[in-house]
């Protein structure tokens, strides 16, 4: 059942309530309204082999993949993120995948772990939501308490190594003066995915309807309204499936890594 962001924010007032909170198992569902004035962060955990590939991978597509921090092999925990920060545990929920395929998706990964992986910590556009709001701008989704719309796009990322593949965009529907406005807001946020990189029409960037996200919650676009895209941190979940490694754990969409650092340190003014 999804829980009002209000709800989230008296459950998780800050990122290391939020993280207790998941570290219990008693809150699986998405993060948006968590902590608020937090940073949120995507996730994705590769074998030590593959790593400096996808280090590489992010270094080259700094919109959809900003990166905050990555762990040294074989340690789950992020300091750098937050105290006790723990990446066996402290998100809502995973996602598993062997060979480019989804197997399974759970609320702990302890079990999974091992010496050899490297997790990767990525900027989030719920830390710029905060700002759009504050800002005056309207977003559906979170009026509605759904997870963002995300597409699967035939934007293309800069391959490193084995790791290539489409870019995915989050989309939330504006009126013309918020869209400009929202642009103005999230320029300030570049390590969090920046401005939008598309406004208007979804076929321009492959995408056939808006009423069928590949991830997230569909929400109505109006009449009067553009649809906004920003680089989105799934993508390298569209990475994964075309690049197949043999193994890989990445965030489930909507279900972020909440941590001790705070949104208005990371704008650039």
């Amino acid at each position: 059942m999804t829980r009002p962001r209000s709800d989230l924010a008296r459950l998780a007032p800050d990122g290391r309530a939020a993280r207790q909170l998941m570290r219990s198992g008693a809150y699986n569902g998405h993060t948006a309204g968590m902590a608020p004035g937090h940073v949120q962060a995507n996730l994705a955990i590769l074998p030590r082999r593959e790593a400096d590939d996808f280090l590489r991978f992010c270094q080259r597509n700094p919109k959809p993949c900003p990166l905050l921090a990555v762990t040294e092999p074989g340690d789950p925990l992020l300091p750098a993120l937050g105290d006790g920060l723990d990446l066996r545990s402290d998100l809502p929920r995973y996602r598993v995948w062997r060979d480019g395929d989804l197997v399974d998706e759970v609320d702990d990964i302890a079990a999974l772990w091992r010496d050899d992986l490297v997790g990767f910590a990525i900027g989030c556009s719920f830390s710029f939501e905060e700002a759009l709001l504050q800002a005056g701008v309207p977003l559906r989704h979170v009026a509605e308490g759904r997870n963002v719309a995300m597409y699967r796009t035939s934007l293309p990322t800069t391959p490193a190594g084995r790791f290539h593949g489409p870019m995915v965009v989050s989309m939330r529907p504006m009126k013309a003066a918020d869209a400009i406005r929202a642009v103005q807001v999230t320029s300030r946020f570049p390590q969090v995915h920046g401005a939008p990189v598309h406004i208007g029409d979804p076929a321009l960037i492959g995408i056939a309807d808006l009423a069928r996200p590949d991830f997230g919650d569909a929400v109505a676009v109006a009449d009067d309204e553009l649809p906004v895209f920003w680089a989105c941190g799934v993508t390298p979940q569209s990475v994964v499936m075309a690049a197949r490694p043999a193994f890989c754990i990445t965030h489930a969409p909507g279900c972020m890594l909440v941590t001790d650092l705070l949104n208005h340190r990371i704008a650039s003014f």
